[in-house]
């Protein structure tokens, strides 16, 4: 059996499979359980797993878990606990590079990237069939390459990341930096679709800008013939496939723009999917 695990911020999704048949669906709350500890039970209850493939929201180095901003770390070095405690391969990949992984299947491509706006903005790439990795599997990190100064910090510490302006958690962001102006607008909930509706003019044109940038960025550095939209956000907000294709050259090398095809994900979980596949690449 095959043990697939798609491992964010919110929720621990997992998929068991033995060969091309899907034995059951297992999820938990990332805040309820550590991921090394979950996993220990599912192998306890499932004692024919082989292989395990993670898609991990956070920064991974040869099976060690070097940072994640959402997720608590019960067990960094997880490749080698669980290999040296349990008859089982461990493969863990950050989420965005098991996307991709699962897009260039989907898209029959060896060079592609994977652009994802959801909560943060992320991204994965491949060359020639092959995982971008960088010297230590930090390639590609899209959300961190300076942009315009904003008044708050990302993540990482730094107050220019273009994840602060193209991202949900920077709507969010600037909703709060606005206050009280938006206050009546997202009595419940932040959207996207209710900053549109509300005829805003300050963050949605931000945000879109942000967004178009992201995506030239990612044209003209990495040259992919597919570039592939995904994520919550753009998954909740198709509209915005259209803003970057029409706005796109503003930003990208005509050159590298040439025959490139953009498209919105049409995989039900691409990071999960990806992490079934690891246990046969070799990248």
């Amino acid at each position: 059996m095959n043990l697939a695990i798609d491992a964010g911020g919110t929720n621990l999704r997992a998929e068991i499979w033995d060969k091309e048949l899907l034995i059951t669906y297992i999820n938990a709350k990332s805040s309820e359980i550590g991921l090394c500890l979950w996993i220990e039970k599912i192998l306890k209850e499932y004692k024919n797993i082989k292989t395990i493939g993670i898609a991990y929201a956070g920064q991974v180095e040869n099976g060690f878990i070097l940072a994640s901003p959402n997720i608590d770390i019960d067990e960094e070095d997880i490749k080698k606990y669980i290999e040296s405690h349990y008859e089982v391969s461990l493969k863990i990949e950050n989420d965005l590079s098991c996307a991709v992984l699962a897009e260039a299947k989907v898209h029959n491509s060896s060079n592609i990237c994977a652009l994802s706006i959801g909560t943060g903005l992320g991204l994965g790439s491949m060359e020639s069939g092959r995982l971008i990795r960088g010297s230590h599997n930090m390639a590609a990190e899209i959300g961190h390459i300076p942009y315009k100064d904003a008044p708050f910090s990302c993540g990482c510490g730094r107050s220019n990341c273009i994840e602060l302006f193209a991202s949900g958690s920077a709507i969010k962001k600037w909703v709060a930096h606005y206050a009280p102006e938006y206050e009546s607008i997202f009595a419940s909930k932040v959207t996207l679709e209710n900053l549109k509706n509300s005829q805003d003019e300050k963050i949605l044109p931000m945000f879109e800008e942000a967004l178009v940038y992201s995506a030239a960025i990612v044209i003209t550095l990495f040259n992919p013939e597919v570039l592939v939209l995904g994520g919550g956000i753009m998954l909740s907000n198709t509209y915005l496939k259209e803003i970057i294709t029409r706005n796109i050259d503003k930003y990208a090398l005509s050159e590298a723009l040439k025959d490139v095809k953009i498209c919105i994900s049409t995989i039900d979980d691409a990071p999960l999917q990806g992490a079934l596949l690891l246990k046969d690449y070799n990248g």
